[in-house]
C-alpha cells in the first residue's frame, strides 16, 4: 500500500500551472461518442478517472489513446451500448455516458455507479431528464436499461441544478429531434465547457452559465479538437496549501472568475491575493483568522469540492469558523482524520465548527474520498512532524502529480 509521507512546516515558493479540469474532461470524453468521428482533447490531465473513461470507450468499441497531455478518441467504431459493473465501479461519473449512448445507439445499459462514498447521489434526476426526452427506463438484473427508438426535444425541468443531470440532458438532446430547453440547469463552468465542445461538433447549444440551457438537436459526423478549461478545484487546493503554510505561490493557467468565492474567503482569512488575466498570486503570513460561515451551494456559490481544503486552511486560524455543507451529507469524513492531527472540529448535522489551534502534529491518516484526501495533504503541510496519508487511490482520481507539484514548490513530500 502506498502512502504520502509529508513533513510539515515548510514554506512554499514558486509557480504552479494548473492542469485541465477533471469535471470537464469526463463529460467531454462521453460526448465524443456523439461525434461519429475523431476528437482530440487537449490539456487532459493524467488521472485514474480519465484512464477509467478511456477503458470504457475501448469497451464500447471506440479507439481511444493518450498522447501525453492529449486524449484522441475515434468513436466511429462504436459497437456496444453497455458499461459493465467492473468499469462502473472505477468511476462514479461513468453515469455521464448514459445520455450519449442513448442518443447515439438508441439504448444504454449500466449498473449503479461507484466512486467516493459521500452519501446518496441518486441518479433520479438523470433518468427523469432522459424520460422527458422520450426514453423508457427499466431495471433488469441490477442494471438500468434505457431505450429510445427516437428522442424528441422537450422542456426538461430539474428540481435541483444537478451538474450531471444537466450534462446528460445536453448530451441526449444533441441528437434528438427538435429543441430541448433545460430549466434550473447547473451553472458550473464545466457546463459551459461542454457546451463549447458541442458547438464545435455543430450542435446549436446556448445558455450555459445561466439557469436555462437550450440545445437544438442535429445530425453529427465531425472531427474536432477541444482544449479543456483549467481545474478550479485543483487551483483552490493549492491556494489553501499556500494559506496554511506562510507561503508565496503563483498559479498560472487559471480562470480567476471561476474561483471568486474561494478567493474571497481566503482574503477574509488574511491572505493577499492578486489576479492578472490567467494568473493568481497568493501570499500568506500564516496569521489566519476565522471567517463568516462558509456555506456550500451550487455555482456560483461556494463549491462543495473546495470545502475540505478550506477547512484544512482554517485549522490554525484564530477564532471559530462555521462550515455548512448543503450538497453532500457525508462530506465531513475528513474531519475525523484531521482530529488525529490535533484539529478542534465539532460536527452537528450539516454544520462543522472549526476552532483554530496553536499546533497541529503529524500522524497517520487515511483519505476516504478525493477532496478529503487533498485536504489532509493541506493540513499535513501546516502540521509539525511527519504525516502519512493512505488511501491515495482517491487522490489520484482528481490530482495529476500532487506530490510532484508540492515538492517543486519546496514541500518535503514523497510517495512511499
Amino acid at each position: 500500500m502506498s502512502v504520502l509521507r509529508i513533513t510539515g512546516g515548510r514554506e512554499l515558493r514558486g509557480e504552479v500551472r494548473v492542469h485541465g479540469a477533471k469535471n470537464s474532461v469526463l463529460p467531454i470524453i462521453a460526448a465524443s461518442l456523439l461525434a461519429n468521428g475523431e476528437t482530440v482533447i487537449h490539456n487532459c490531465p493524467k488521472l485514474s478517472d480519465v484512464e477509467a473513461a478511456i477503458k470504457i470507450l475501448r469497451h464500447l468499441g471506440c479507439r481511444a489513446e493518450r498522447r501525453d497531455r492529449e486524449v484522441a478518441v475515434d468513436s466511429r467504431g462504436l459497437s456496444r451500448l453497455d458499461i459493465p459493473h467492473g468499469l462502473m465501479r472505477e468511476m462514479r461519473s461513468s453515469v455521464i455516458f448514459l445520455g450519449a449512448l442513448l442518443a447515439r445507439g438508441g439504448e444504454a445499459s449500466l449498473s449503479l455507479p461507484g466512486g467516493c462514498e459521500l452519501g446518496p447521489r441518486p441518479i433520479d434526476l438523470h433518468l427523469g431528464a432522459l424520460r422527458a426526452l422520450g426514453a423508457k427506463i427499466t431495471e433488469e438484473g441490477g442494471s438500468i436499461i434505457c431505450r429510445a427508438a427516437r428522442l424528441r426535444g422537450r422542456r426538461v425541468n430539474l428540481s435541483f441544478p444537478s451538474v450531471g443531470a444537466t450534462e446528460n440532458a445536453m448530451l441526449a438532446a444533441s441528437l434528438a429531434e427538435g429543441t430541448t430547453i433545460v430549466t434550473n440547469a447547473a451553472r458550473e463552468p464545466e457546463i459551459w465547457d461542454l457546451q463549447c465542445y458541442l458547438r464545435a461538433l455543430g450542435v446549436n447549444a446556448y445558455g450555459a452559465g445561466t439557469p436555462t440551457v437550450v440545445v437544438e438537436g442535429t445530425r453529427i459526423s465531425a472531427d474536432v479538437s477541444h482544449s479543456v478549461i483549467p481545474d478550479r478545484i485543483v487551483a483552490a487546493t493549492y491556494l489553501a496549501a499556500a494559506a496554511a503554510t506562510r507561503s508565496k505561490v503563483e498559479l498560472s493557467g487559471v480562470i480567476p472568475a471561476h474561483l471568486a468565492t474561494v478567493v474571497g474567503t481566503l482574503r477574509e482569512m488574511g491572505c493577499e491575493i492578486r489576479a492578472e488575466r490567467e494568473t493568481l498570486y497568493i501570499e500568506s503570513d500564516g496569521n489566519l483568522r476565522a471567517v463568516r460561515p462558509v456555506i456550500t451551494e451550487p455555482y456560483p456559490g461556494f463549491p462543495t469540492d473546495a470545502q475540505p481544503q478550506l477547512m484544512a486552511a482554517a485549522l490554525r486560524a484564530k477564532g471559530t469558523t462555521a462550515f455548512v455543507e448543503n450538497i453532500f451529507e457525508n462530506r465531513y469524513r475528513h474531519a475525523e482524520e484531521m482530529r488525529r492531527l490535533g484539529a478542534d472540529i465539532k460536527i452537528e448535522g450539516r454544520v462543522a465548527m472549526v476552532t483554530g489551534t496553536d499546533k497541529l502534529t503529524g500522524a497517520p491518516v487515511t483519505a476516504t474520498d478525493l477532496r478529503g484526501g487533498a485536504a489532509l495533504a493541506v493540513a499535513a503541510l501546516g502540521a509539525e512532524g511527519v504525516t502519512e496519508i493512505s488511501g491515495l487511490h482517491h487522490i489520484d482520481r482528481g490530482y495529476d502529480g500532487l506530490e510532484d507539484t508540492l515538492r517543486a514548490l519546496g514541500a518535503e513530500i514523497r510517495r512511499a
